[in-house]
């Protein structure tokens, strides 16, 4: 009876791990896109300092406010949209840290995925250090885009660790064939890398209406474009990077490579589509990966003739959000997906293994 009780408490523990992990994917979507939500209505300096707002734990009055920081103005709107970003982000870090202890005594255990707990309470820690440096740097493009990619970095190991831990909660953690990972697929990863770089770049510099029109960029295939300056990573920090300190050619070369950044990573996308569409299970999923890039292009393409509406800029970083889920969803269908070994008395089965094993 008690080794059954203990059984049942394992199985409840396992479950919460599977769970809460879910629960980290979806809270971190939400944090990633209320940290959109905080640069897009120029909030990310609501607050002066950090980790409190004006000296408090909570927004202050403005006569407390004007006593801290006489030279900044209390804008209490900005002020509450910035503290809501790092409640939720410090909320965020308490997920992970609970995750890091509930799996503790699971550590040594074969198929645990005790490496990626640990690597997600790095990057969160990390991602705490980049919200610092948003502020106290004034908006520095490279830590703004950093932070951008450390917060998709969170969501992938959250997912990533999720999908681990349902195949070691269910028992199928035991090692089997894994297909490898062929350039093409390390091509189109660095591509989505690069990309949502750019995107960060792109709006950390304010450059997302930098070109009027599409496909062309003000009226012109190849506008005035200053691309030393637009891609200067060791420009001097501050006075302040609020709306951006480049001249217009600086931000036009910025969102030309953008776009030339997007049709790059679209090719690669239908290379792979190609080459891995016949793959056991992987039909799905190259469609739900080639439909979220549909998805993000458009919208893309509505936020410059719009003229980057607040609610479709914010809805451009939830695509870069499915982008990047439809991708790591598609990486481990292809990487963990069991690739059949049987072989049938009349040889069938080893003939669908090799023309299966020839799309690795």
């Amino acid at each position: 009876m008690a080794s059954s009780a203990r059984a049942v408490s394992t199985d409840g523990r396992r479950r919460w791990l599977v769970g809460l992990s879910l629960a980290g994917v979806v809270f971190t979507a939400v944090v990633v896109l209320v940290g959109a939500w905080t640069r897009l209505v120029d909030a990310g300096l609501g607050c002066p300092d950090w980790p409190g707002c004006y000296g408090a734990l909570v927004v202050p009055d403005a006569e407390r406010a004007l006593a801290h920081s006489p030279g900044v103005p209390l804008e209490s709107t900005k002020a509450w949209v910035e503290m809501v970003h790092r409640y939720l982000a410090s909320t965020l870090g308490l997920l992970v840290i609970a995750l890091v202890l509930l799996g503790a005594r699971w550590r040594r255990e074969v198929g645990y995925p005790w490496a990626i707990s640990l690597a997600l309470l790095a990057v969160i820690l990390l991602q705490g250090a980049f919200g610092a440096f948003t502020v106290t740097l004034k908006l520095w493009p490279q830590v703004v885009t950093l932070h951008l990619l450390g917060g998709l970095t969170v969501l992938v190991l959250f997912l990533w660790l999720h999908l681990r831990l349902r195949r070691f909660s269910s028992g199928a953690a035991a090692p089997f064939p894994r297909r490898r990972l062929t350039p093409l697929w390390g091509l189109v990863m660095l591509l989505l890398v690069g990309q949502l770089a750019l995107g960060g770049w792109t709006s950390s510099n304010y450059a997302g209406i930098a070109c009027q029109g599409f496909p062309t960029c003000n009226g012109q295939w190849w506008p005035a474009m200053d691309w030393s300056e637009g891609f200067h990573l060791t420009q001097t920090v501050g006075p302040n990077y609020l709306h951006s300190q480049l001249h217009a050619e600086a931000r036009s070369a910025i969102q030309v490579g953008h776009r030339l950044g997007a049709l790059a990573l679209g090719l690669s996308l239908l290379l792979l589509g190609m080459r891995h569409l016949r793959a056991s299970g992987m039909r799905p999923w190259l469609a739900l990966l080639g439909g979220a890039y549909g998805v993000q292009v458009v919208i893309g393409i509505a936020n410059v003739l719009a003229w980057l509406p607040l609610w479709l800029a914010l809805l451009h970083t939830a695509g870069a959000v499915l982008l990047v889920v439809a991708m790591t969803l598609a990486l481990w269908h292809w990487r963990w997906s069991t690739v059949p070994t049987a072989v049938e008395p009349s040889g069938a089965g080893e003939t669908a293994t090799k023309e299966e094993l020839a799309h690795v």
